[in-house]
């Protein structure tokens, strides 16, 4: 009798251990799931997706057809929506954190970390949440929301495969740096009227009509004669393609209200033949930079590569005199009469 009941208490013994056993296993493959499966097989899907940074930013981008804007369908940068698609394809599970170290990763991103949500077919699927970067830089400590499997409060390590580097740099919420830096991108057939005005220099100022087949050069006023069609065409031309260099990363708003409130030493007007106007205000900037010139050390106070510009919509950029030059230089194209100035070979560099 006494053994009968041993032999049963070992089976039932054998069956807890068995059936425990498979619960581990069973939890394990689905924890292990739950906080690794960071990837998304079909991004061409993906629809949306909002970043929120660390110090409380946070920009949306919305795919629009085969396009990328912003959430008020303004032009964002495609080539950082592609490497954003590219981690979401390439992500792949990295490693385990130390158990000892999950108290301190969990509390550190809670406090810091880049919430990246994303949405298919108009509906939330995933949320990560980028923390710090891998000890070796190659990959970063994250978390995984997901719509099926649930939140996971273990962080694990994640990276792109075939990059070697963190993730959170994809993923930025500034919306300056998502911000199309196309200031023109006109053909010649948009073009009615360009109208360039020197304020510190009024003889250097001309304008440009074009009425169908119809094109006239005017220097402060007066038309000019013995204009070349092709030149005009040639300067036309440049309004197809052209950028800013840089958002405004230095100057306050009561700076930027300061230098708007100063003279432009170039007023630069566009009109379209559907009617549609642009101007810009082009301001100096000032500079210590000593400079040689004839074996000569000297402090140049004028920026020589750079100028502030007010666009149409009152944004404050700073552009590079190398792509204006073209624009700016109305003598390189027309007969211009410029005697006695002096800026042209000089502040501002030659075209």
């Amino acid at each position: 009798m006494k053994k009968t009941i041993l032999l049963l208490v070992s089976l039932a013994i054998i069956s807890v251990a068995a059936w425990y056993a498979y619960q581990l296993v069973q939890n394990k493959g689905k924890s292990d799931t739950e906080l690794i499966e960071f990837a998304i097989e079909d991004v061409s899907a993906v629809d949306k997706v909002i970043i929120s940074d660390p110090f409380g930013r946070t920009f949306t981008i919305v795919k629009k057809g085969k396009e990328w804007t912003d959430d008020k369908g303004g032009c964002i940068v495609q080539e950082s929506v592609e490497f954003i698609l590219d981690a979401f394809k390439k992500i792949e599970f990295k490693g385990y954190l130390p158990d000892n170290s999950h108290e301190r990763f969990q509390t550190l991103m809670a406090s810091q970390h880049t919430k990246v949500e994303i949405f298919q077919n108009g509906e939330w699927i995933k949320t990560w949440y980028i923390g710090p970067s891998a000890q070796d830089h190659y990959g970063q400590v994250m978390l995984l929301d997901d719509k099926v499997a649930g939140k996971s409060d273990i962080p694990v390590l994640m990276k792109i495969r075939g990059t070697h580097g963190i993730i959170e740099p994809r993923f930025f919420a500034d919306e300056r740096k998502w911000r199309c830096t196309n200031i023109f991108s006109l053909e010649l057939s948009d073009i009615a009227m360009v109208d360039l005005k020197f304020n510190d220099e009024p003889k250097r100022s001309f304008r440009v009509t074009k009425d169908g087949t119809n094109m006239h050069v005017y220097q402060q006023g007066k038309e000019l004669s013995d204009v070349d069609t092709a030149m005009i065409f040639r300067y036309l031309l440049k309004y197809k393609k052209v950028h800013f260099d840089l958002p405004n990363y230095e100057l306050s708003e009561a700076q930027v209200d300061s230098v708007k409130n100063t003279t432009p030493f170039c007023v630069l007007s566009v009109k379209e033949t559907n009617g549609n106007q642009s101007k810009l205000r082009c301001f100096r900037i000032k500079s210590e930079a000593v400079v040689q010139a004839d074996g000569l050390m000297q402090v140049e106070d004028i920026d020589q590569n750079k100028f502030w510009c007010e666009l149409p919509n009152g944004e404050f950029v700073k552009c590079q005199y190398f792509v204006f030059n073209h624009l700016f230089l109305g003598h390189v194209y027309f007969p211009l009469d410029l005697t006695g100035i002096k800026t042209h070979d000089g502040i501002i560099p030659k075209d």
